[in-house]
């Protein structure tokens, strides 16, 4: 399988995502720069984490109009499979290309810290090898990571089996305890913990490791 991850300037989980895939999991990954306009020849898509133009503005306010993003949209509209972690998360969010919004974490603290989460839906590309409901140690790294959205919209992600992962640990107030969504064609995916982070003993979880499990199993089925 074929990983693209993308580098925003100020990105700096990117080299994480790409180990994780090319090392521990044996899989081809390369960086797209963000001011390339074409993905090439990739299978899925990783928006990492980081402080994308210094944070400026918003969160993923700017990096949005990055020209790699017109791509990502493309990619992510023909079925491509998009998975945005921390930062890119809140550019997803910026884009349009999952709702809701990141607000400031409750207290208006940095928190750096393992988490436990658990899968909310096993029916997406994302989690199939998950085991809903079982605990997963993975750390979060940010400042505004509170899921916010208004009532319709939680609503509307909770009838559509759209919650991807919850908080059991929830850091930062975010509503109904979501840690990651999805769009509604389940092919984008948003989370705010890294599970880049958690994929060998030696940094001390593997709790992210079946996150990828599940993108190369699903991407394997589908060929």
């Amino acid at each position: 399988m074929k990983f693209g991850v993308i580098v925003f300037p100020g990105s700096n989980c990117d080299h994480d995502a790409w180990y994780a895939a090319s090392h521990n999991f044996g899989q081809e990954a390369r960086f797209i720069w963000h001011d390339e306009h074409a993905l090439g020849d990739v299978d899925v898509v990783i928006l990492p984490g980081g402080f994308s133009y210094g944070d400026y503005l918003r969160c993923g306010a700017i990096a949005r109009f990055s020209p790699v993003m017109a791509a990502v949209r493309k990619f992510a509209a023909d079925g491509g499979l998009v998975a945005g972690i921390c930062n890119g998360f809140q550019i997803l969010v910026e884009s349009g290309l999952l709702p809701g919004a990141l607000m400031r974490n409750a207290g208006l603290k940095f928190v750096c810290a393992p988490v436990r989460i658990a899968a909310a839906t096993t029916n997406s590309p994302f989690t199939n090898a998950c085991e809903a409901g079982r605990p997963l140690t993975i750390p979060v790294a940010h400042g505004e990571g509170c899921y916010y959205a208004d009532e319709r919209t939680l609503d509307e992600l909770e009838a559509e089996d759209r919650i991807a992962f919850r908080y059991i640990d929830n850091p930062n107030g975010s509503l109904r305890d979501i840690a990651g969504i999805l769009n509604a064609g389940r092919n984008v995916m948003g989370m705010m913990p890294h599970p880049e982070r958690a994929t060998e003993p030696l940094v001390g979880s593997t709790g992210g490791r079946v996150i990828f499990e599940s993108l190369i199993g699903a991407l394997t089925l589908a060929r």
